[in-house]
C-alpha cells in the first residue's frame, strides 16, 4: 500500500496532502507516521520557507477511520505510547509536529474537517477555511476527548467556555462561524490559493526572522510579561548579527520584494 500523504516542493513551499479522497482523507495509523515523517524530511530542507497543508477530494480530514485503526489493537497500543524525548506519542505528534518546523505552516481547509483532522488544522499556524466547510471536535460522539494535542491548541485558539462546550456537544460548525469563533483564521473560496500566496508572501521575508517570530510566540504565548521581554531580548539579539538580516535590510531599501537568504543557512529548530 502506497503512502496516503504526498509533498510536493517548489520554490520553497511544501505542498503536504492527505491523500485518501475515497475515504474523505479519514486517517489511518500508517497516514499518522507519514505525516510524521514527513515533517521530518521537511525540518531537513534548508530552502524551506513555508508549508501548506490540505487534503485531495472534497474534504480536509473526516478525522480517524475507526474502521481501519480498531483492526489493530496492538498498533494502537504502540501509537500510544509517548516519545519521551518529544512528550507525544504518534497521534499527538502527527498534529503537533508542525508546530516543530522553523516555518509557517499553513492549513487550508475544505469539507469535513472533524477530530483528529480539526486537530491537524490547529496544529498549524494559520488556517484558511471555505465558508461552508464542516469544523467539529467530533470525539465526543464516539464517547472520546481530543487527545491528539487538541486540547492544547484548543485552549490557545478560543475560550475556555467555547473549548468546553465545542468539545461536550460535538457540533458540527461552517466554516464561517469556525472563524467567528478563532477555530480557523480566515474564509477563502479557494483556500488553497490562499494559503499558497500567504506562503509566498512570508517567503519574501527573512527566513531568521520569521522562524524566531515562531519561536518567541510559541515559547511566550500565555506566559507573565518578564519570561516575554526576556525571549524577544535573546531573539533580536540573535537577529542583529545573522547574515539575513543584512541582506533583509538591503532588499527593504532597494524597495524591491525578493527572496532573503544567506548562502549555507540552516534554521534553528524549535523544540
Amino acid at each position: 500500500m502506497g503512502s496516503h500523504v504526498t509533498c510536493q516542493v517548489q520554490d520553497g513551499i511544501a505542498q503536504v496532502r492527505l491523500d485518501r479522497p475515497d475515504k474523505l482523507n479519514g486517517l489511518t495509523l500508517e497516514m499518522l507516521e507519514d505525516l510524521i515523517a514527513t515533517a521530518h524530511r521537511l525540518r531537513a530542507d534548508r530552502t524551506l520557507r513555508a508549508v501548506v497543508i490540505s487534503g485531495e477530494g472534497r474534504s480536509f480530514c473526516a478525522g480517524l477511520d475507526f474502521g481501519s485503526v480498531n483492526l489493530s489493537p496492538a498498533g494502537i497500543a504502540r501509537s500510544f505510547v509517548p516519545r519521551p524525548w518529544r512528550g507525544t506519542n504518534t497521534f499527538q505528534e502527527a498534529c503537533w509536529v508542525w508546530r516543530r518546523l522553523p516555518v509557517p505552516v499553513i492549513a487550508a481547509v475544505k469539507g469535513h474537517c472533524y477530530g483528529g483532522g480539526l486537530q491537524i488544522a490547529l496544529g498549524a499556524d494559520y488556517r484558511y477555511t471555505t465558508p461552508d466547510a464542516q469544523w467539529s471536535v467530533m470525539e465526543t460522539k464516539w464517547g472520546l476527548i481530543p487527545d491528539m494535542s487538541g486540547v492544547q491548541s484548543l485552549s490557545e485558539q478560543v475560550g475556555l467556555d467555547i473549548a468546553k462546550r465545542l468539545t461536550m456537544t460535538g457540533e458540527v460548525l461552517s466554516g464561517e462561524r469556525a472563524v467567528e469563533l478563532g477555530l480557523a483564521s480566515e474564509l477563502a473560496d479557494d483556500p488553497v490559493q490562499a494559503a499558497t500566496a500567504l506562503a509566498q508572501t512570508i517567503a519574501m521575508r527573512s527566513p531568521d526572522a520569521v522562524a524566531g517570530a515562531k519561536r518567541l510566540f510559541q515559547s511566550t504565548w500565555g506566559k507573565g510579561a518578564r519570561r516575554t521581554f526576556a525571549r524577544e531580548r535573546l531573539e533580536q539579539m540573535l537577529l542583529l548579527g545573522a547574515a539575513n538580516t543584512k541582506i533583509a535590510r538591503k532588499v527593504a531599501a532597494s524597495a524591491k520584494d525578493k527572496l532573503v537568504q544567506a548562502p549555507g543557512y540552516r534554521p534553528r529548530i524549535l523544540p
